[in-house]
């Protein structure tokens, strides 16, 4: 069976010239992962997260 491909978004706060530059996929696997890039590099590294890590990361982000 062959992978689905993501499907990044860029973030809303990602400007097209700026150096702050996100986008987010969410795989549609059984278990979702929340995968994180930044828009510029592609192909570099990319941040994975469990739907409860990433629940948790956002409550401490939004309490700052």
């Amino acid at each position: 069976m062959t992978p689905t491909p993501l499907r990044w978004i860029k973030s809303s706060y990602s400007g097209n010239d700026g150096p702050d530059c996100v986008e987010v996929a969410i795989s549609p696997a059984h278990a979702p992962t929340i995968n994180i890039r930044d828009s510029k590099n592609k192909d570099g590294a990319r941040l994975a997260f469990t739907g409860g890590a990433w629940s948790a990361f956002l409550e401490f982000t939004a309490e700052r």
